[in-house]
């Protein structure tokens, strides 16, 4: 009877201390489905990640071909600009060389009007003489004067008469005598320095000449007697220009800066302003003041817009850019 009731108190106390095997093995696939789940996760993860890593290397990819592409267009539009900039620097040069020669033909033209005034005011100066002679009864090809106490007639014919009549200091001339349009012998007379000078026309024309057969030498001495015995006259501002013209053919840009500053300076209206602004330009620049020489070139496109000048001013600065 002991041993029977033991029986069942024994089974619950091994029930106890001893785990199921059910129990064991349902806990393990449990855990084993949990850790497959995650595995399958971890894959789609890392075949979803390897999908985006591959679309992001083709957009990468993609931008870099786009970039190269951009890269070969802009280096074209570059070259293109920079030729462009280069010929219409040429045409600019050609252009103005063309404005040059018109200038200089215009110059040449000038020159020949001022000789053909200066024949006609010595064939008036000729009339009024013949005409005064006339006026005091004195024939034209005669030596003979006038009798004495005697009045000719009048010439009604309207002149321009000379330089005023100056007495001898021996006294009044007598009376009935006529009043001469002669100088005195024993008055020296006051002329200008510049009337022991050749005319202004000829002295220049003959420095333009001279400076076209590129004989620098004696033209830079003939225009410099230009601008001594006429420095107010406008061919003075052109000699001045010409005088530049040829330091900055021989490379002596610092001594052409200073004559195209005398143009700019003393004859701020003459034809050869424009031409002195750019090639002061050309010549601060061939110095190595590029900014100086920039700042002029922008001076003579404000102040001539539009000009020959103008544009060859914008072409070189636009080198200047490109260059750098």
């Amino acid at each position: 009877m002991k041993l029977t009731r033991l029986a069942p108190v024994a089974l619950l106390t091994c029930s106890l201390f001893v785990p199921p095997a059910f129990a064991v093995n349902k806990d393990m696939v449990q855990l084993q489905t949990q850790v497959q789940a995650l595995q399958d996760a971890v894959a789609r993860l890392q075949q979803a990640n390897d999908e985006r890593m591959g679309v992001l290397r083709d957009l990468v990819q993609q931008t870099a071909d786009s970039v190269n592409r951009m890269s070969v267009t802009v280096d074209g539009l570059h070259k293109q600009v920079t030729a462009s900039a280069e010929a219409q620097s040429g045409k600019s040069d050609q252009i103005n060389g063309q404005v040059q020669a018109l200038n200089d033909a215009l110059d040449e033209l000038k020159a020949r009007l001022g000789r053909m005034e200066k024949s006609l005011t010595d064939v008036q100066n000729q009339q009024q003489s013949i005409n005064a002679k006339l006026d005091n009864g004195v024939p034209s090809g005669g030596n003979t004067a006038a009798p004495s106490g005697t009045n000719p007639a009048p010439d009604m014919t309207p002149y321009t008469p000379p330089a005023p009549v100056v007495p001898s200091r021996k006294g009044k001339p007598g009376p009935g005598t006529p009043m001469t349009q002669t100088q005195p012998a024993d008055v020296p007379a006051a002329q200008p320095v510049a009337d022991a000078a050749p005319p202004v026309a000829d002295l220049y024309q003959t420095a333009y000449g001279d400076y076209v057969a590129a004989k620098y030498a004696l033209a830079s001495a003939e225009f410099s007697r230009v601008i001594q015995y006429y420095p107010d006259n406008a061919l003075a501002g052109n000699a001045n220009f010409y005088l530049g013209e040829i330091d900055y053919r021989a490379g002596k840009f610092p001594t052409a800066i200073k004559f195209y500053d005398k143009v700019l300076e003393q004859y701020p209206g003459n034809n050869k302003t424009a031409l002195s602004h750019l090639h002061k330009g050309y010549a601060l620049i061939a110095t190595r003041q590029e900014a100086a020489g920039a700042r002029e070139l922008r001076a003579l496109i404000a102040r001539y817009p539009g000009t020959p000048e103008a544009n060859q001013a914008k072409a070189k600065l636009n080198g200047l850019k490109a260059s750098r």
